[in-house]
């Protein structure tokens, strides 16, 4: 039995059972950092399941797994294959996660790299429900959420999940292990929760400042956020502002937007 990959739903089969394998260990309790391995006893979430292959090994795991699959195709596959398998048909965008796990549990999935991006700002406004992460996706989403200041593809993505989540990029996985192959390599990470509970400042405008800083990276901060700081008590003259925002570590972020927000 086969399931057509349907380009539009950005569909690449992984079929190396050792990728399979260790993706699934991301988030086993031997596998997970020290100071997160009670996550490795939570429910688990896995996204676009395809043709199972990673599902097996989450099956082995004996921890209680629910899959959410949008083909249909791949719903029925899974069907046959795993009877005893809860698949949820529906676009884990568009889902009210509390209907799928009242508490908190574990996602993972070969995400569909043309949501991938989509995913993770999921992720984040379900933080308190989601402590781990991992899976694969394009790998140069993956790098962009990992990386750090300083370097080229550290942007809105990178600091708004690091604000929340200690974040490691694992293994490169090679376009011939899929079918059919993407023209793109791939990029497992895992994403754990941190200690932080609060900003200290508004959410919503931290993001603004993020995005806005980001929106036009080849500026120095002093022009891209120009009118936020004109509304701000922030002085003209900071020395932060002479900086780009790939410059900026998350703790700088966030106190830059604490200073633009005061009055």
């Amino acid at each position: 039995m086969q399931v057509r990959a349907k380009k539009n739903l950005g569909q690449h089969f992984l079929k190396d059972e050792d990728i399979a394998r260790r993706i699934a260990e991301t988030i086993s309790e031997g596998e997970l950092p020290s100071a997160s391995r009670q996550y490795g006893e939570l429910p688990i979430l896995e996204v676009g399941p395809g043709m199972g292959v990673l599902t097996k090994y989450l099956m082995h795991s004996g921890r209680q797994l629910t899959a959410v699959e949008l083909d249909h195709e791949s719903v029925e596959f899974l069907a046959r294959l795993y009877p005893e398998l809860k698949v949820v048909e529906a676009d884990f965008l568009k889902m009210n996660l509390d209907e799928i796990y009242p508490g908190e549990f574990a996602l993972i999935g070969n995400y569909p790299y043309n949501i991938s991006s989509q995913i993770f700002f999921k992720v984040l406004d379900n933080r308190d429900k989601i402590p781990v992460v991992s899976g694969m996706l394009q790998k140069e989403v993956a790098e962009r959420i990992c990386s750090g200041p300083g370097s080229k593809v550290y942007g809105i993505l990178s600091v708004l999940l690091q604000a929340w989540y200690d974040c490691e990029y694992l293994f490169n996985v090679e376009p011939g292990v899929f079918a059919p192959p993407p023209k793109v390599r791939s990029g497992v990470l895992r994403l754990t929760r941190n200690s932080r509970q609060s900003l200290g400042v508004d959410e919503a405008f931290f993001k603004t400042v993020v995005k806005t800083a980001f929106g036009q990276r080849r500026k120095t901060l002093r022009n891209s956020l120009a009118s936020f700081i004109s509304q701000s008590a922030m002085p003209a003259d900071s020395e932060i502002l002479s900086l780009r925002p790939e410059r900026l570590s998350v703790e700088q972020f966030i106190h830059l937007a604490k200073e633009l927000q005061s009055r």
